[in-house]
């Protein structure tokens, strides 16, 4: 790490290869997002200047990773990859069982199709989109138990992502015969980022085995969590972060992962557990789906990088870099007038669209409204995460989301402190004009995850 501390974020690392930035003109960037139907996940990537869509499988990989990939042995069984990647997940988690998948929704779709039937409840602080699809297409409930202090956008908690550990102890109580499962996800993507925080999810683990509950993390961002422990929670400060990621490990009885976040690769993930009480029904889902339990969907080469990211990412200078980023960005949004989501997570920003367009109603899904002017002013490609990924229509009521946030979501290693200033002089401009947006109507939907298909229309 850097010992003597600098106003100058610098990146960690020298850059090796580059590729040209996309860029259009704002009219045919209007073309390009009516022919989309106002969606940004239904833009040509090619469209795209600054891409936050997702800091998932965007990361910039290492000369190092690059490297294992060349030695890589792509044998269908037992290959010395899959060895490497196993040995690498076994001494980072403490879990005995390693089944690869080819990314982290094919994790939890093995797993739920394995544990859960109709009429299941799942709790969680937050669960993510896809996991949340995943449960409740098996019939399942997804139940979502963050704390309070994590809806409001403005409290300075630094652990936002914890679960309410009342709660979840008396819908433990309640409920205990149709669990099949316990959840937490670190850090929380769904509330912005948040961390979750070792005292509690201790706290969560006590409660697991007090009502004899498997306990499962969910750890894409395991080494994000991990650092702003570090930097939070008191009794944590002069602990590495590798070691605070190992006794987050050791408090639960398994794990899912998606490695194109934390993994610092492009694709891969798993499931790791401690029992095998699951593991012969999840390989014979794996084999029936994915692909031979010892390359899971993957090539080898794929498990080579992937080992070798799970070990990079928790290089705390890297960590330091990683957080500071998202710190610069919101401190110079809230410079603009632009509410975000705080403290700053790790992963992303997250902007209020709710408190910053106050002027659109829920239903008119304000954060919609915010992407699509970010695309069309600097070529932003950001993600709505409010009404229209949560909200709901029953019985003719809209329901909609606790929040409306829009993240902006920062690949690693991927862009430079100068691409961030041009971001910010581009949101700046936004926010002086914020009152001429307006809302948007949904034009058409499909039946699950509808942010990424929906088509939108002006209003």
């Amino acid at each position: 790490m850097i010992e003597k501390p600098h106003r100058t974020i610098i990146e960690p690392f020298k850059i090796k290869m580059v590729e040209p930035l996309p860029s259009c003109t704002h009219n045919e960037r209007e073309k390009i997002l009516k022919e989309a139907g106002y969606n940004l996940f239904m833009v040509a990537a090619k469209h795209v200047t600054f891409d936050f869509l997702t800091d998932s499988g965007t990361s910039a990989m290492s000369s190092a990773q690059w490297g294992a990939m060349m030695i890589a042995d792509e044998s269908y069984a037992g290959s010395t990859s899959f060895e490497r990647f196993q040995k690498t997940v076994c001494d980072l988690t403490g879990y005995a069982h390693v089944l690869p998948t080819h990314q982290g929704r094919a994790a939890e779709r093995l797993l739920f199709g394995v544990i859960l039937k109709p009429g299941m409840k799942v709790p969680s602080n937050n669960h993510f989109d896809t996991t949340r699809a995943n449960i409740e297409q098996s019939g399942a409930e997804a139940i979502d138990l963050v704390i309070d202090e994590a809806k409001d956008s403005t409290s300075m908690h630094p652990f936002k992502g914890n679960i309410d550990i009342a709660k979840l102890d008396s819908f433990c109580a309640k409920y205990q015969d149709i669990i099949p499962c316990g959840m937490l996800t670190i850090t929380n993507n769904t509330g912005g980022g948040q961390p979750v925080s070792l005292e509690n999810i201790r706290s969560a683990a006590k409660v697991y085995k007090k009502y004899d509950i498997p306990f499962i993390l969910d750890v894409c961002r395991f080494a994000e969590n991990s650092y702003l422990i570090k930097m939070r929670e008191e009794g944590q400060e002069d602990r590495s972060v590798k070691d605070i990621a190992k006794e987050t490990f050791s408090l639960a009885d398994g794990c899912m992962m998606s490695g194109k976040k934390d993994g610092l690769s492009n694709i891969g993930g798993f499931i790791a557990l401690k029992s095998d009480k699951w593991v012969s029904a999840l390989r014979s889902s794996l084999i029936l789906t994915e692909g031979f339990p010892t390359y899971g969907g993957l090539a080898a080469r794929d498990l080579e990088a992937l080992a070798v990211g799970l070990k990079e990412v928790l290089d705390e200078s890297y960590l330091s870099y990683r957080i500071a980023t998202s710190n610069y960005m919101a401190t110079r949004l809230n410079k603009y007038d632009i509410p975000t989501m705080q403290p700053a997570g790790g992963h992303a920003v997250y902007i209020d669209a709710k408190a910053f367009l106050s002027h659109i109603p829920q239903h008119q899904f304000p954060g919609q409204s915010l992407v699509c002017e970010m695309f069309l002013a600097e070529g932003i490609r950001a993600c709505e995460i409010g009404s229209v990924m949560f909200g709901k229509t029953e019985n003719e009521t809209f329901k909609p989301a606790a929040m409306e946030l829009v993240r902006l979501a920062f690949p690693r290693r991927v862009y430079t402190q100068s691409h961030f200033d041009y971001v910010l002089e581009g949101m700046a401009e936004i926010a002086k004009k914020k009152k001429d947006l307006r809302g948007m109507r949904l034009a058409w939907e499909p039946p699950f995850l509808r942010h990424f298909t929906a088509r939108f229309e002006p209003m």
